[in-house]
């Protein structure tokens, strides 16, 4: 009988801390079961770009790895470089199941006027990956080199139809005017771009546009295939493997700028702090696992894991970066 009443105290004692091991702590003190049920993973962007690469492949190796254990379901929600999946997400203040990919855009879709949203809105968990900008044409264009756009600009600065999936004034846009600026272009607001909403590259494979300005990793599969030539890319070093490491960067063309495009996790505005918790630890333990450097080899990103109060200081200065820059170029609205 002792034996019976000793073992139901220690049961009663223990209960609270086998919960604990399974769930979070919530603001009242109770222990939350986290995450429960579906999550919501999107990508702000249509199927195939790089927003869409990084939330499939997150979703991908945390379920490879067992470090998630519910379904992570991915939904496109596209639009105006992703302001419109910003808009609905402030519809979700507090919700603890969404988790969402940014990266450059969500800035400068506010400092270009197409928004009033921006970081401030959203609840920053990590920092994952950097990738870069490539610049590619057809493989039958007349553009053998970076250096062939820029000199074709200088003498026409409307002889090069510029095109990207962000809208005007955000980051496809504004990684070329960079390069562009660095190399000597001058009338910077008089180059031709236009925004694509679907896949850029089928627009220049089609001939709708002469020189697609995207993310490395958006392209990687068109450039191995040799339907896409890429002309440059704006990492400081040669970055990837086989095909992809042959491409110059714009250094190496004597166009002393780079041009880094982070991408990081979010959840909705106000996310609860059990969940914030929760997924601090987790992409910190999927930033260590062999699946998630295997991931970034094969698509060519670099780590640029940065916590969540660290990276919330990282965007506070990228703001303030660009704002100088695209004041600079006569493109600052906001």
């Amino acid at each position: 009988m002792k034996k019976t009443l000793l073992l139901f105290t220690a049961l009663l004692i223990l209960s609270p801390l086998a919960l604990m091991a399974n769930g979070q702590q919530g603001e009242s003190g109770q222990t939350v079961q986290y995450p429960k049920g579906n999550l919501d993973f999107v990508a702000p962007s249509g199927a195939g770009g790089g927003w869409d690469l990084t939330i499939r492949t997150t979703a991908k190796v945390l379920k490879d790895t067992g470090l998630v254990r519910v379904p992570m379901p991915v939904r496109n929600n596209p639009g105006a470089g992703g302001s419109v999946h910003l808009a609905s997400l402030q519809e979700k203040k507090g919700d603890d199941k969404t988790i969402t990919v940014y990266s450059s855009p969500l800035i400068l879709t506010k400092l270009a006027g197409t928004t009033d949203l921006d970081y401030n809105n959203v609840t920053p968990l990590a920092r994952l990956i950097a990738d870069y900008a490539v610049f590619v044409v057809k493989a039958d264009s007349p553009y053998k080199s970076i250096n062939d756009v820029m000199d074709a600009l200088k003498s026409n600065v409307k002889s090069v139809k510029i095109g990207g999936t962000s809208s005007a004034g955000s980051m496809d846009h504004l990684q070329f005017l960079i390069m562009a600026k660095a190399a000597g272009v001058k009338n910077l607001k008089e180059i031709d771009y236009v925004s694509f909403d679907d896949s850029g590259a089928a627009q220049v494979l089609g001939g709708h546009i002469d020189l697609f300005s995207t993310g490395l990793s958006e392209v990687q599969g068109l450039i191995q295939s040799g339907d896409l030539r890429a002309l440059a890319q704006t990492a400081p070093h040669r970055v990837g493997e086989g095909v992809v490491a042959e491409i110059p960067t714009c250094m190496e063309a004597g166009i002393n700028e780079t041009f880094v495009n982070w991408r990081g996790l979010f959840g909705p505005p106000e996310m609860p702090e059990y969940a914030v918790d929760y997924w601090r630890e987790t992409l910190g333990k999927l930033r260590l696992t062999p699946e998630w450097e295997a991931a970034r080899k094969t698509n060519g990103w670099d780590d640029a894991y940065m916590d969540a109060p660290e990276f919330s200081e990282f965007l506070v200065q990228a703001d303030n970066n660009f704002r100088d820059i695209l004041n600079e170029i006569g493109m600052l609205q906001n």
